[in-house]
C-alpha cells in the first residue's frame, strides 16, 4: 500500500466523521434550542450572498481574469435579467422571468454574434 493511499483514506474517513458529527449535532441534544436573533437575521441574507459569490465572478471574469471588452453577452444578459427583476419585483414568477429575459438576450448575442 502506497503511503499516499493511507493519507487519502485517513482524510476521507476524517471528512466523513466531521460531516456526520456536524449534521447530527442538532439531534444529539435532548433540549430544544433556538438560534439567537442576530443569527436568524443573518441567515436570511445567506442565499443572496452565496448566489452573488457564485454568479458575479462568472459574469465579470473569464479564465480567472476580468473581462476587458464590452462585447460580452454575459454583461448584457445580466443587465437585462436585473432590469426585469426590479421591474417585476413583488409579482409572481419574477425569478423565472429573470432567467428567461437574461437568456433571451444572452443566446442571440453569444450564438449569433459570437460574443
Amino acid at each position: 500500500m502506497n503511503p499516499t493511499d493511507g493519507w487519502t483514506l485517513g482524510v476521507l474517513v476524517g471528512m466523513g466523521v466531521v460531516t456526520v458529527v456536524t449534521r447530527c449535532f442538532f439531534f444529539m441534544s435532548n433540549q430544544s434550542w433556538q438560534l439567537p436573533h442576530w443569527a436568524q437575521r443573518g441567515l436570511q441574507y445567506a442565499p443572496i450572498a452565496a448566489l452573488s459569490a457564485v454568479v458575479l465572478p462568472e459574469v465579470v471574469m473569464t479564465q480567472g481574469q476580468l473581462i476587458t471588452t464590452w462585447q460580452d453577452a454575459r454583461l448584457f444578459a445580466a443587465v437585462a435579467g436585473a432590469a426585469y427583476f426590479f421591474v417585476r419585483k413583488g409579482q409572481g414568477q419574477a425569478v423565472l422571468g429573470t432567467i428567461v429575459s437574461g437568456m433571451v438576450v444572452y443566446l442571440p448575442l453569444h450564438i449569433g454574434l459570437g460574443w
